[in-house]
């Protein structure tokens, strides 16, 4: 049998949406449709907005991680956080490829991540077995559905499947990033500490090239040498990003006083949405990466100030992305070093 390209045919409620949207969907692995393809799902990685969001509402409890996360995928047949609507993606082993998809260059045992969220993905779990508090990631043994529109991409070669892992689940942020810089334009990253940031960083400084500017916003002091030192900044400021006029003065006085042509957001809390509108001047661009961002309180927040900005919606696909993302990796030693102690 062969379902809707975009996956609409496993929708249980309510009827008419589509899968992100719905509240449940159907997770059934022994329904073999011919234009779908089934992974045996080694790791999760949960996005940073909703692994933060879970760890704080279990107290960093790792039975607690588990039996959350186990609830929603068996209450709605996926991992979509309730509270941030936002999923993740998965690395995992192609078991079956329905007949309409044979001529795709993939073969069953192939080794493959996701590059759709897993808020959209049917997935059913039989056991969480490792919970990696520090790098959102969940070991599992469960399988999931891609549908026929599902993007992925293949486990390189050249670097190990958590490296690939790690880099592939920001993979649209540092693409986003390349599309948007131009040389000479100064640049804000907010959240520059972690693995969008620091790709972020660097894919800005690459495309502004040496009359541009990236300036950096991190919590802690202690970041400020690795992420010059990896090359993803010129100045980093240590600011609280739900302070918008304090860390829109700082950032200001790192940039010569000079409002920023963009500003990129990767914080994964709640209620920054403000200190990405105002450093930036009029006409300049605000990419919300974050998955915490409330696109209300930035429309209505840049209204209020009276900010004629371009704000785009972190959309976590763009043409190329993984290639761009994993080349980055090949191409600074420091990062791949960097992402290979932390993320492993």
């Amino acid at each position: 049998m062969k379902g809707n390209k975009f996956g609409a045919h496993r929708v249980i409620e309510p009827q008419g949406a589509l899968p992100q949207a719905a509240w449940k969907i159907d997770n059934d692995m022994t329904k073999l449709y011919s234009n779908e393809i089934i992974c045996d799902v080694i790791s999760l990685n949960i996005d940073s907005a909703s692994f933060t969001q879970i760890k704080e509402a279990c107290e960093s409890d790792e039975q607690r991680i588990k039996d959350m996360v186990m609830d929603i995928v068996t209450e709605r047949g996926k991992q979509q956080n309730p509270v941030t609507g936002s999923g993740g993606m998965f690395i995992g082993e192609v078991a079956y490829i329905g007949e309409d998809l044979k001529d795709r260059d993939l073969k069953v045992g192939d080794k493959i991540a996701s590059l759709v969220s897993l808020s959209l993905t049917p997935l059913k779990i039989e056991s969480i077995d490792k919970v990696n508090m520090d790098i959102d990631r969940l070991d599992v043994t469960a399988k999931a559905v891609l549908f026929e529109s599902g993007i992925y991409a293949k486990l390189p070669d050249d670097m190990s499947n958590e490296l690939a892992l790690a880099a592939l689940d920001v993979a649209g942020a540092p693409a986003q990033t390349a599309k948007l810089v131009k040389p000479g334009d100064s640049v804000l990253i907010l959240g520059a500490g972690g693995k969008s940031g620091i790709l972020c960083g660097y894919e800005a400084k690459k495309r502004a090239g040496p009359t541009g500017k990236v300036v950096c916003q991190v919590r802690r002091e202690s970041q400020i040498a690795e992420l010059i030192e990896l090359g993803s900044a010129d100045e980093v400021i240590v600011s609280d990003a739900h302070r918008p006029v304090e860390l829109t003065e700082m950032a200001l006085a790192a940039n010569g006083g000079r409002e920023f042509d963009i500003a990129i957001c990767c914080v994964n809390v709640e209620n920054c949405e403000m200190s990405a509108i105002l450093p930036v001047r009029d006409g300049g661009v605000v990419y919300f990466f974050s998955m915490a961002t409330s696109f209300t309180k930035a429309a209505l927040g840049a209204e209020g100030v009276g900010k004629d900005v371009t704000m785009i919606v972190g959309n976590g696909y763009t043409k190329d992305h993984a290639e761009i993302t994993l080349w980055e990796l090949r191409e600074n030693k420091k990062i791949r070093d960097y992402f290979d102690r932390k993320y492993l």
